[in-house]
């Protein structure tokens, strides 16, 4: 099972940028998706969450401007970022709970992290 995230880049202050992340391989089911961004030198910190039935939590600091989603049928999430400022600067990882075939539990799988560079 593979996480693969897109999108990042530079962008001016005020601008917008899409993630998304595609799960591939083979499993059962994907369960709550989310995203976490992190600064060099500090720790990892939850950005959104999604589950299954669509329920999203946000941290503070994007409340209002991201939006998760999720494309069930594409196994596939994303992340609109809009007003994006210095702040928002950060490696961006997006990961899931997936259950893998044979009904074992479900675990965490990462993406291998997209960068996001906002100018000032």
């Amino acid at each position: 099972v593979q996480l693969q995230a897109s999108g990042g880049g530079l962008v001016q202050s005020g601008g917008s940028l899409r993630l998304s992340c595609a799960a591939s391989g083979s499993f059962d089911h994907i369960g709550t998706l989310g995203w976490d961004r992190q600064v060099s030198g500090n720790a990892r910190e939850l950005v959104a969450r999604i589950t299954t039935g669509g329920a999203t939590v946000y941290s503070d600091s994007v409340k209002g401007r991201f939006t998760i989603s999720r494309d069930n049928a594409q196994s596939t999430a994303y992340l609109q970022m809009n007003k994006l400022g210095p702040e928002d600067t950060a490696v961006y990882y997006c990961n899931a709970g997936i259950r893998l075939r044979g009904g074992r539990p479900y675990y965490t799988y990462w993406g291998q992290g997209t960068q996001v560079t906002v100018s000032s």
